[in-house]
């Protein structure tokens, strides 16, 4: 390949990670189907590829299909619940695309890239396509390989399957951040009654392991019961060790868990009208290299 075909391909190498990371939830499989898409690039005939960013977008888009058709099995028995693997944004960093607005924070969130496990394949890259990139149901169809109309149901059932509005994330951002670290730092001291003004009564707890390391096999409901996991948790020997690095993770308010250098988790709270709604752990060593990567 010459110089100037590969460095062609690396022009759109961000905006196709950020396409496949929203697809399949996982940096280090976005990571592989852009190096798939990259040797189908390099082996096409150039005479045949009118518009680059259209035959790319088309070539991943699929190459990520294939992929969430086998996924689907291993994530349904996954031992534990299934988290998406976090990918740090703070500071400029730009893995994700632009993170400007609510739209965009919202379409990598750890809530939502959740909830899209629900939708199957076809139905995900359409509401992806549509409400993160902007693209119409004309050029969707083009890259699925279906008519019009077929997208447009495709993304209405997609939107129906979501089953709620997007949430209004607040303007002030640095207020987000506040209430995390308030929810850390009591949580960190055991301080009960701080904990119970900040978790609201319906508030969910998930952790993934993997099964690799301890963690929570069923998610936690309710505010009196994931109060006693966060105080047990902080009451843990080990507790002492670990080091919490406030930071931006898939465009919210976020915390690190470091022993030494090494990166052990990392936690995204929810907020929602001032409380934490959810927290989700993730633990699973294999779903923080990238994070860990991104660190170095």
């Amino acid at each position: 390949m010459s110089v100037g075909l590969a460095a062609e391909f690396e022009s759109y190498r961000p905006r196709l990670f950020s396409l496949a990371y929203r697809l399949l939830g996982a940096a280090s499989e976005a990571e592989d189907a852009v190096q798939d898409t990259f040797l189908r690039w390099n082996a096409a005939d150039r005479e045949a590829i009118r518009t680059p960013a259209a035959w790319l977008t088309t070539v991943l888009t699929h190459l990520c299909l294939n992929h969430l058709a086998s996924a689907r099995v291993r994530r349904e028995q996954y031992l534990g619940p299934w988290l998406p693997e976090p990918v740090l944004t703070h500071g400029g960093r730009t893995a994700l695309g632009p993170l400007e607005t609510t739209l965009q924070r919202e379409s990598v969130s750890m809530a939502l890239l959740t909830l899209m496990e629900r939708l199957t394949p076809a139905e995900r890259a359409v509401f992806v396509l549509r409400e993160a990139f902007e693209h119409s149901h004309r050029e969707i169809a083009a890259v699925l390989g279906v008519d019009e109309a077929h997208s447009r149901k495709l993304h209405s059932r997609a939107r129906e399957q979501l089953g709620r509005p997007r949430r209004q994330l607040p303007v002030d951002a640095e207020q987000r951040s506040r209430i995390v670290e308030r929810f850390f730092a009591a949580t960190v001291e055991g301080d009960v009654a701080g904990l119970e003004r900040l978790l609201a009564e319906d508030v969910v707890a998930w952790a993934d392991g993997g099964g690799r390391v301890s963690a929570a096999r069923r998610p936690i409901s309710g505010r009196e019961k994931v109060l006693r996991y966060l105080l047990g948790l902080s009451a843990r020997p080990e507790a002492a060790l670990v080091r919490l690095e406030s930071t931006e993770v898939n465009g919210e308010p976020g915390v690190l868990v470091l022993v030494d250098r090494t990166l052990i988790a990392v936690v995204v709270p929810d907020i929602e009208d001032g409380r934490v709604t959810a927290v989700r752990t993730v633990l699973n060593p294999g779903k923080l290299a990238f994070a860990t990567s991104q660190l170095m």
